[in-house]
């Protein structure tokens, strides 16, 4: 059988779970462009080319074998302009609960002889997902060479007027938090260095508990895992970042110093119509409280440009503010009008070209910001993570910083060192790569280790 995934870390995390369990019954592990007799195909559908995208790799499954079993998981599924339930090339669907179920779904399938109709149960109305359980499912592989992540919580109540997320995901549902510490234990006695906790919001980890966050309490109690390894938080939202959370943050040293701090416009008046719940200043205020527990901490985000009524000042308000902060990298893309969200009823949607000459402007000014904030680092030395060959400059080895810098590490100053794929490395006299070079492009280069 072959798995594939799309979209985000937490079904990154979900595969590994569903592939664990039909690995521990028995069944072989293919790579997904192989023949295989099921298919298993975690969607996504965060975007318009997401849907496509899954739609295609799900046909695509089909096509290199007709006989096989085609399984589409997760988020396109429960979107209601999805209509799996009609795709004669889809045979089983499972929402984004209930994917624990994916290996008895699939073998009661088998034995009815493929006549058991598995594609008219997924409830897709956002009404009736709000009393969803968390479903429950953990990894012991971790999915990657040194890094593994780790859902801590599931869904989202902040309902954004561009995001369909809340109404496929349901609402905020937290793991708990004695199955964390335990799986995280694990999987750093399996040799994992790098635990990157996951969910869909989760700055809001224990709120459906007791109305507040728990993420502090969460990550001191990580933080007391022995072993040598770090935590990295997936992304959170500026109202978390306040005095009294970093007062305890800054004493947890297994905690990274990267931020992924969602912001989606530097406009508040962009930001008051996407309902992000925060403005302009508020973001900016909790990046200078980063900076004050901090030295240089490492802040990414994801910005969306062309949102409805976005007007050219508002535009040059968002391009002004990504050089305030000094961002270390930004995901740039476009508005893309989800179907079922407030936004795509908004008038004065923006023209495609506008969208992508605004991309490509923003673009551009993201990555002059991520090389001045680098070239803070020429000559420093920091501890990396190895992770893999980089495509079109093979004697090189990608790493990772704590505060998320890409490294390019040459093997020829890892020659001799037993293990270093698995341990810390303390790499001296980084310099930031020649932009002319396309595939170090943004990089850090190690001099020595």
């Amino acid at each position: 059988m072959a798995f594939l995934t799309l979209g985000c870390k937490v079904n990154a995390y979900e595969t590994e779970s569903i592939k664990e369990m039909f690995k521990n019954n028995g069944y072989e592990i293919k790579q997904f462009n192989e023949v295989a007799d099921i298919y298993i195909v975690n969607t996504c559908t965060v975007t318009n080319i997401a849907d496509r995208k899954s739609r295609q790799m799900l046909h695509r499954a089909k096509k290199l074998n007709p006989e096989a079993v085609v399984v589409a998981v997760g988020c396109y599924v429960q979107a209601p302009q999805s209509k799996l339930e009609d795709d004669d090339l889809v045979d089983i669907l499972v929402g984004t609960r209930g994917k624990s179920s994916v290996l008895s779904l699939v073998e009661e399938y088998i034995r009815s002889n493929k006549t058991r109709d598995f594609k008219h149960n997924v409830i897709k109305s956002g009404e009736e997902n709000k009393d969803w359980a968390y479903d429950s499912g953990e990894v012991n592989a971790g999915g990657g060479k040194n890094r593994a992540n780790i859902k801590i919580q599931d869904g989202c109540d902040q309902f954004c007027t561009y995001c369909i997320i809340p109404f496929v995901r349901g609402r905020i549902r937290s793991r708990d938090m004695e199955g964390i510490v335990e799986e995280t234990d694990r999987l750093v006695k399996a040799g994992f260095r790098e635990m990157v906790l996951t969910g869909i919001h989760i700055g809001s980890y224990g709120r459906d508990i007791d109305g507040e966050s728990r993420m502090l309490e969460l990550l001191t109690e990580l933080n007391k895992v022995e072993g040598d390894f770090r935590i990295r938080l997936g992304s959170v939202e500026p109202r978390l970042i306040t005095e009294e959370f970093l007062e305890g943050l800054v004493k947890l040293k297994k905690v990274c110093p990267h931020f992924h701090l969602s912001l989606q416009s530097g406009s508040t008046t962009v930001l008051k119509r996407m309902n992000r719940h925060y403005g302009a200043e508020e973001y900016l205020n909790s990046v200078k409280l980063l900076k004050k527990y901090y030295d240089r901490p490492g802040i990414t985000t994801d910005i969306i440009v062309g949102f409805p009524g976005e007007t050219d000042e508002e535009f040059e308000e968002t391009v002004a503010f990504v050089k305030e902060v000094g961002f270390l990298k930004v995901h740039v893309f476009p508005y893309s009008k989800r179907d079922g969200t407030y936004a795509a009823k908004m008038n004065e949607q923006i023209a495609p070209e506008i969208k992508k000459e605004r991309e490509n402007i923003l673009i551009k000014v993201c990555e002059e910001v991520s090389e001045k904030y680098l070239e803070s680092f020429n000559g420093d030395m920091e501890q990396v993570l190895l992770e893999e060959e980089i495509k079109g400059r093979e004697d090189y080895v990608m790493a990772h910083s704590a505060r998320y810098i890409e490294v390019a590490v040459p093997k020829m100053i890892l020659s001799g060192r037993e293990n270093a794929d698995k341990e810390f490395l303390n790499v001296k006299g980084m310099m930031l790569s020649d932009t002319s070079d396309g595939a170090l492009k943004g990089m850090m280069i190690a001099r020595e280790i």
